[in-house]
């Protein structure tokens, strides 16, 4: 009895041996197509996006700039933008079932990468978190943020500055600006 399932487990290492290096191939070979394409400098600067996301962020705001004529555009498409439903006195809003689910998971995942590595990210899902929205709500709402504000920096073809966003915000009066204030008073 013991046998068989030793024999079945040493295929199975070999198996996934075999996977592993396929995945390891598949991973050097997106780095090295990315790295020559124009505007991989600019997503790979994103903090968060790292070898795997830059690449995903690319493809998912892809080459041509007409394609998208805002970013609620892309946001929409993407999955990321609620969606209001009314019908009468009744409303609710929900998440968009139809669209790219891995273009979804792309910008969730980012956006969940950026709270210890952007202040203003992490204090926005802070914010989020403490008005009641569940993790996944809280970073979906965070990803719509992100999307804007790289639709921006794409469309320009400006790398994004950390400093420049806080300094806009500042300018506009956000209420995420008093947050950050004072979230940095009391840390």
């Amino acid at each position: 009895m013991i046998r068989p399932h030793q024999l079945l487990v040493q295929a199975l290492v070999a198996q996934l041996r075999v996977t592993l290096q396929a995945i390891d191939d598949y991973d050097a070979a997106i780095t090295a197509v990315a790295m020559r394409l124009p505007d991989y400098q600019l997503f790979a600067g994103l903090p968060g996006a790292g070898s795997i996301l830059a690449p995903r962020l690319l493809v998912a705001f892809g080459e041509q700039r007409e394609r998208y004529r805002s970013a609620a555009d892309l946001q929409n498409y993407a999955g990321v933008a609620p969606v209001l439903e009314r019908s009468g006195n009744k409303s609710s809003v929900h998440w968009r079932l139809a669209c790219p689910t891995f273009l979804r998971q792309t910008f969730v995942e980012w956006a969940g990468s950026t709270i210890p590595r952007s202040f203003w990210a992490g204090a926005y899902y802070e914010r989020q978190r403490a008005k009641g929205c569940s993790h996944h709500a809280a970073l979906r709402s965070l990803a719509y943020k992100w999307i804007r504000i790289v639709y921006r920096c794409w469309q320009t073809r400006t790398p994004y500055d950390e400093s420049v966003y806080l300094n806009a915000l500042k300018r506009r009066g956000s209420p995420l600006i008093a947050h950050l204030a004072t979230t940095a008073r009391t840390t």
